[in-house]
């Protein structure tokens, strides 16, 4: 396996660095490092697809999202002149069970959204605001909580190792860690980040600032919080693979199923994001044939617009294309989704919830 092999700290437990994008962006040209992490990911793939499927991973739906379309399909719509205002976002958890390099068995949740908490993110803040009460609900729709989800399949939370999330706009992590010495309602858990991620919370930009939330991760404990530089390895066919961009921390979490990969990552909003020369809807197949882009970016903040869309390139080689639509195995964390309140979403195919395997009891 091309992996480093130093021995691992005890904070770390199950994280091994991953070698294989090791400089990939270090090339003097964007056109470079394009083909650079083309060429790293196939490695990455070639190597992934040799490791055991994930015993089981399954996400859930959590809660719809009013999010303004032309940050969802960044430059699609710029010329046109009948475009939509706002789409739907769905967001989503994954729990994903995996084994580690000792052979134990763990389980993370990838994107555990607390929602409540999460509310005075000033973006959404604002939108509460402006939008009268009796409305909240139809707007913004609660599918289930995490709490809910996790009993909807026998997991209790004390039974949850790790969470982490592509990046953490919009996070509140105190109701899942504690502040001080209590332990939140995953008692267990720690959080994995990105670095850069936590050095971005630290030191927020004027464009960054409107989406995370202020509270974040004020007053959890530093030993809930497990930080990784690059791309890591947590147990034997999951990953967590950094992805630039969106935030200069954000990653994508990637897994092996019986039939492929899996990456989910909150760089695009849609299958369309990842392959948009295949989409049905007009608006977005033109911009990429008349541009030529590849990608298509979630592009509420743009400086890091160039890494982002040689991270969604490398996402896009890493997962493959998908033998039953045609679209690249990229699940959106949260997914662009038909709604009566926002109609016309652009979407040509639509992932929803996804299983894989079965779930294993501890013991």
């Amino acid at each position: 396996m091309n992996m480093m092999t130093e021995p691992l700290t005890p904070a770390a437990l199950l994280l091994q660095p991953v070698a294989d994008f090791d400089g990939a962006r270090s090339a003097p040209t964007p056109q470079d490092r394009l083909r650079a992490l083309r060429r790293a990911g196939e490695q990455f793939r070639e190597r992934f697809l040799t490791e055991p499927p994930v015993p089981y991973a399954r996400s859930f739906d959590l809660l719809r999202i009013p999010y303004p379309a032309w940050y969802a399909f960044n430059g699609v719509y710029s010329q046109q002149l009948l475009k939509p205002h706002m789409v739907h976002l769905l967001a989503r958890t994954v729990l994903v069970q995996f084994e580690d390099f000792g052979g134990r068995l763990k389980s993370l949740l990838f994107t555990p959204a607390d929602f409540e908490t999460g509310s005075e993110t000033p973006y959404f803040k604002r939108l509460s605001e402006q939008t009268p009460k009796f409305l909240h609900g139809v707007i913004a729709p609660v599918h289930g909580t995490v709490l809910q989800a996790l009993a909807s399949v026998g997991v209790a939370p004390e039974q949850i190792d790790f969470i982490t999330y592509d990046h953490l706009h919009t996070q509140n992590l105190r109701r899942w860690l504690g502040t001080g010495a209590e332990r939140g309602l995953l008692p267990n858990a720690r959080l994995l980040v990105h670095r850069q991620e936590l050095a971005s919370v630290a030191g927020l930009l004027p464009t960054q600032a409107d989406w995370y939330c202020p509270a974040g991760l004020q007053g959890v404990a530093p030993e809930r919080i497990v930080p990784f530089d690059g791309s890591v390895q947590l147990g034997r066919g999951i990953a967590l693979v950094h992805t630039p961009g969106h935030t200069e921390g954000n990653h994508s979490l990637v897994y092996r199923t019986a039939d492929g990969l899996r990456v989910s990552s909150e760089n695009g909003v849609s299958a369309d994001s990842w392959a948009p020369e295949a989409s049905r809807h007009n608006g977005i197949r033109r911009y990429a044939k008349a541009t030529g882009s590849e990608v298509i970016l979630n592009g509420n903040t743009q400086e890091g617009s160039v890494d982002q869309y040689l991270s969604m390139v490398l996402e896009k080689t890493i997962a493959g294309t998908s033998a039953k639509h045609g679209f690249s195995n990229v699940v959106p964390s949260s997914e662009c989704s038909p709604h009566w309140l926002f109609p016309g979403a652009p979407t040509s195919h639509l992932w929803g919830t996804t299983t894989a395997g079965v779930l294993q009891r501890p013991g």
